[in-house]
């Protein structure tokens, strides 16, 4: 017998949709929930009737746009996205490359914001998608400057490999992770897709924290790290601003301006 509560009856079969199976039968969705098909008739039913999922002609199911309204009222998706849409925006306008906005939820990212032009490098993520966080750039800045046990429980894996690119070994990946937050950026040079590379940058909050990461998305061929990065840093920090906080760097700067510590010595992460 099913002991699980109405609620977690219908949270399964709202999660029994992904990226994959945006549309599922009756079947489908009382196989992939777990849940009976009669109880799974009644509760969808319901969701449909509320508007948090719709019926097709042929008999499947959709999430529906009842979801989406209430998505975007959560706090931290909604501030960001507007406080960082001119940004992303410019940042398209010079670049017509991708252009994407991640935050972290628990040991995953979440693409919160993404823009691209038809002739953009084709990636896999969209919004609201989820993603580990080892690969991506994005998730290389959101690993950097997660919590110490957030980090550790990424590191004892599993972590899947993409490409031959892809880095899977702890201790390099840990590396690599101590270079994003000495250097400021992250680049993860085709380690998603075999012909992409992406340089992203942190967002920070009022208080100095990493809330989110800001990428572009390029061609690997021919890329120019450099310059990628400067962008990315600069549309980074603006947002940042945007949002009342401080940008690393300009931590530093004051930092190093008013207190130069022991012996003349100057802060380092």
């Amino acid at each position: 017998m099913d002991a699980r509560s109405v609620t977690g009856k219908v949270l399964a079969l709202l999660d029994a949709f992904d990226r994959e199976h945006p549309a599922l039968s009756l079947s489908d969705l009382a196989r992939r929930s777990g849940v009976s098909v009669p109880t799974a008739h009644r509760r969808l039913a319901e969701l449909v009737a509320w508007g948090a999922l719709e019926r097709l002609p042929d008999g499947r199911y959709r999430v529906g746009l009842r979801l989406w309204e209430l998505a975007s009222l959560a706090p931290r998706g909604q501030r960001l996205r507007e406080a960082a849409l001119p940004f992303l925006e410019d940042l398209y306008v010079v670049t017509r490359e991708n252009v994407q906005l991640a935050v972290r939820e628990g040991t995953e990212l979440v693409f919160v914001e993404r823009i691209a032009g038809r002739f953009a490098v084709p990636v896999m993520t969209r919004v609201g998608s989820r993603f580990p966080l080892h690969a991506p750039g994005v998730g290389l800045v959101l690993l950097a400057h997660a919590p110490d046990d957030v980090r550790e429980t990424v590191l004892d894996g599993p972590l899947p490999r993409y490409t031959e690119h892809t880095v899977t070994d702890p201790v390099r990946l840990r590396a690599l992770l101590a270079d994003v937050r000495r250097q400021g950026f992250a680049v993860s040079d085709r380690m998603v897709t075999h012909n992409a590379l992406s340089v992203a940058a942190p967002v920070r909050d009022r208080a100095g924290e990493v809330l989110a990461a800001l990428s572009l998305v390029v061609l690997a061929d021919g890329a120019e790290v450099p310059a990628l990065a400067a962008a990315v840093r600069t549309a980074a920090r603006s947002v940042t601003r945007q949002l009342g906080g401080s940008s690393y760097d300009e931590v530093v700067v004051r930092f190093e301006s008013t207190d130069p510590g022991p012996e003349g010595s100057s802060f380092t992460e």
